[in-house]
């Protein structure tokens, strides 16, 4: 699975928390969807998620067969508030949650939530915020966080918006 294999390579190389100081339960996924997280938590949570052939179950959570490759999709027993919305579905990117949004504009979502689009075409949507961007550096290794607040359309999910966040490190 690529998206397994893409979170399975970021989490290794940041020095994720060890299984055992981690706990998935405690990870509120509105926080996650909403950047307000660090990318550590995720990527931990995303490893988790991917690395465990239970985890969804145990959050109750149900796979939505896509025919889009780059999202693993789910249906969450109850809907969340996320942005002012409701959803009950989220889909992880190979960076990130997005909420499903049914019946959201994206680019009236856009304005509210402060998001320029790259494209903003009658069919297709795309647009990002940063918001945090830092260097760190450990053990002569350089580590670049980069997180996104994210709004946009896909083509195999005619009449969704997709919002939410991605994080990304990368170690030079």
């Amino acid at each position: 699975m690529r998206l397994g294999r893409c979170i399975v390579a970021l989490v290794c190389s940041t020095g994720a928390a060890s299984a055992g100081e981690f706990d998935p339960f405690a990870v509120d996924l509105v926080s996650l969807i909403e950047c307000r997280e660090e990318a550590r938590t995720y990527n931990s949570f995303a490893l988790w998620l991917t690395g465990e052939p239970a985890a969804a179950e145990a959050l109750g959570w149900q796979e939505v067969a896509s025919d889009n490759p780059f999202l693993k999709e789910y249906r969450l027993p109850a809907a969340i508030g996320i942005f002012g919305y409701n959803a009950d579905r989220v889909a992880f990117t190979a960076s990130g949650p997005m909420a499903v949004l049914d019946g959201v504009a994206p680019d009236e979502l856009a304005k509210k939530l402060a998001i320029t689009p790259e494209i903003a075409t009658a069919g297709k949507f795309l647009g990002e915020k940063v918001v945090l961007e830092a260097k760190e550096e450990d053990l002569g290794m350089v580590f670049e966080t980069r997180i996104t607040l994210n709004v946009s359309t896909v083509d195999s999910h005619p009449g969704k918006t997709l919002a939410g966040c991605s994080y990304r490190i990368e170690v030079r």
